[in-house]
């Protein structure tokens, strides 16, 4: 099974992104996807951005992984 983290992206340079997952921060690869800005939010596996999320897909996710 993968698993994948929601997190916020708050800050872009060169291809990676620095996101935050319930407040842990980290950089990740962000070259899968275009058009991404800081305040985005998007899914993170294996250390690459792999999609753009709503804020409200986060939600569903963190409350997801906290049952679990």
């Amino acid at each position: 099974m993968c698993v994948g983290l929601a997190a916020k992206v708050v800050g872009i340079r060169n291809g990676t992104a620095l996101v935050d997952a319930n407040g842990a921060k980290r950089e990740v690869s962000a070259q899968l996807l275009e058009d991404l800005e800081p305040g985005d939010y998007v899914m993170v596996h294996a250390g690459v951005a792999i999609a753009k999320i709503t804020d409200d897909d986060g939600d569903e996710t963190d409350a997801l992984m906290e049952m679990l």
